[in-house]
């Protein structure tokens, strides 16, 4: 569909907005109107608009629901139609779904429920477990606009293939999601459905782009929903709303069958994740997928299954050594994310098996530079034809990270290889980097180092650090239209890491002061200082990240598990 006049992308929105309005008001029981006049916080709003066996059920986690629906304790009709009912209602609150699926729903949960009362047996490992998916994740037939006003009406030619492995394992698909126009915000707003609200404090942003995903589990309208990441898109919504999200190492799930500009660059390699209400959810997501072999179906994929052994070897034989990177030495994180760090610090420094390391970083701002000139290959100019072919306006982030970045222009071949070699060049010096902190060994700047790194001493493992503790991003949820810093999600996409988010418990408070004697350092701290004020922060989850080696994702949640328990937080 291309549109050529201004007014007319109204008329396409209104309609999706009335498609949508249509398929909540065919919930059965019916999703309940909220309040007119809602409050900032709308997070306790479903526990007295539900009923309790709603309430119940949608505020199980993962690995509470599955052995119910496994033994038969629980059908997949009354758990799909629970979800769907609160899925409705946070619609309502936060602006979080582009569409609810009752009908496909319920006839599914209905084949699973036939199938268990005629063989005894769940379907697979996720039989009758209801999963949300961000809309630009393709279903076959359904709407695929990718956030775009002009692309609506684009559907997707078949299911993608992370849908046709959960939907073997047993899964219920029941929501769509919002994203932002581009998929390239940390926020979640478009022309066609509008701003999707952070249900903490709906002055503040639910993250992107996968904050409508986050937004739904932070309400409970989901427990396990699948987003996407490039930049942060998948950490920075679960870090907003306070709940799980893995941006899993790339090449380990598959992305075949989503919409979205670019899909041909690999200088920035996109993944595809779990967002959850538990940790446990994030690996029974991971678990159930790579069990089927998805790189014999797609051959883009490493043949790695999930490893469910211990991958620390800390029991009684050595440390777990955990750096703490507080500070990306560009921009000064917030004083609830500095507050978020040292509670978890103070209280790991006198576990037994647990040694914590400064640990320092290492030209975060030539990572930004990289990246972000990698982002926009061909200078935007995918991004701006599918904006301006109907005629829709530029939201400011948009208009931020395309048309204000420095950093994009549209690239020779010879230029797209020089960068390249340098994300390649950073990305080495970083290992090299990781590897000498509280070691000993040669980091990257050494005088005399090889060009070349050496190979590890055979004690080395036992020195090197094992997983970071750091931000997600330079403060909690911001305000609307300000989320212009991502290097503490982005630093992890140049280098391919896998990272964790995880909600510490904690939230912003009147106790997390103003530093009045700071003085920032660059015009992105400054900006970021400025934004800062416990008042505009008030109920924001502080939430922080975990990040490992490449192809270290289970070793990175069994981390966080040990941290957990030192620290007192939560796994769900």
């Amino acid at each position: 569909m291309v549109l050529r006049k201004a007014e007319e992308w109204r008329e396409v929105a209104q309609k999706m907005q009335t498609h949508r309005a249509e398929t909540i008001a065919a919930v059965e029981p019916a999703v309940p109107e909220p309040p007119k006049d809602l409050p900032l916080n709308v997070t306790h709003i479903p526990a007295k608009l539900l009923p309790k066996e709603t309430i119940s059920i949608t505020e199980s986690t993962t690995e509470q629901l599955l052995p119910r629906l496994a033994g038969g304790e629980l059908t997949a009709l009354e758990v799909t139609k629970a979800f769907l009912q609160r899925a409705g209602l946070a619609s309502r609150l936060a602006n979080c779904c582009t569409e609810l699926l009752p009908a496909e729903a319920l006839e599914r949960a209905k084949f699973l429920d036939d199938h268990f009362s005629e063989n005894g047996k769940p379907v697979g490992p996720l039989h009758g477990l209801p999963i949300s998916v961000k809309e630009h994740v393709g279903m076959k037939g359904l709407d695929l606009n990718a956030g775009f006003v002009s692309w609506v009406g684009r559907t997707g030619p078949d299911d993608a293939i992370i849908l046709k492995l959960l939907w073997k394992a047993g899964c219920v698909f029941y929501a769509r999601t919002t994203e932002p126009q581009t998929l390239m915000h940390l926020e979640t707003s478009n022309n066609i459905y509008g701003v999707t609200t952070n249900p903490y404090n709906a002055n503040l942003t639910s993250g992107g782009s996968s904050g409508g995903e986050a937004a739904l589990l932070g309400l409970r309208g989901s427990c396990l929903g699948i987003g996407s990441d490039i930049g942060g898109s998948i950490r920075s919504p679960a870090a907003n709303n306070g709940v799980f999200g893995l941006r899993p190492t790339a090449w380990r799930l598959p992305v075949a069958g989503w919409a979205g500009t670019q899909l041909g660059e690999e200088q920035v390699v996109p993944v595809i994740g779990p967002l959850s209400t538990s940790i446990e959810g994030i690996k029974i997501f991971m678990k159930a997928i790579l069990d089927q072999a998805p790189h014999k179906i797609d051959s883009s994929l490493i043949p790695l299954p999930w490893k469910t052994d211990p991958q620390l070897n800390t029991r009684g034989k050595r440390k777990l050594r955990v750096g703490v990177l507080s500070d990306d030495g560009v921009v000064m994180p917030h004083p609830p994310i500095v507050r978020g760090i040292n509670t978890i610090v103070e209280k790991l420094k006198s576990h037994p098996q647990i040694e914590v390391i400064d640990f320092p970083p290492y030209k975060h701002e030539d990572a930004w530079r990289i990246i972000a000139s990698l982002y926009f290959g061909d200078g935007g100019a995918e991004e701006k034809a599918a904006i301006d072919a109907s005629g829709e306006p530029w939201r400011p982030m948009s208009h931020w990270i395309i048309k204000e970045n420095p950093y994009v222009k549209a690239l020779s071949v010879a230029e797209v290889w020089d960068l390249t070699i340098e994300r390649e060049a950073y990305k080495a010096a970083y290992a090299r980097h990781w590897n000498s902190v509280g070691t000993g060994l040669p980091g990257p700047d050494d005088n005399g180092a090889s060009f070349f790194a050496d190979p590890l001493p055979q004690d080395a493992e036992e020195k090197i650090v094992d997983v970071l503790l750091c931000p997600v991003g330079p403060g909690c949820a911001p305000p609307h239209n300000c989320a212009r810093y991502w290097s503490y999600t982005s630093q992890w996409n140049i280098l391919d890491y896998p990272a964790l988010v995880f909600p510490t418990g904690l939230q912003c408070s009147e106790e997390d002061k103003v530093d009045k004697d700071y003085q920032p350092r660059n015009k992105d701290d400054k900006y970021n200082y400025e934004l800062y004020d416990p008042k505009t922060y008030v109920d924001a989850p502080i939430s922080l990240q975990l990040v490992g080696r490449r192809y270290e994702d289970e070793k990175v949640i069994e981390a966080y598990e040990m941290i957990a328990a030192a620290a007192d937080l939560p796994l769900q």
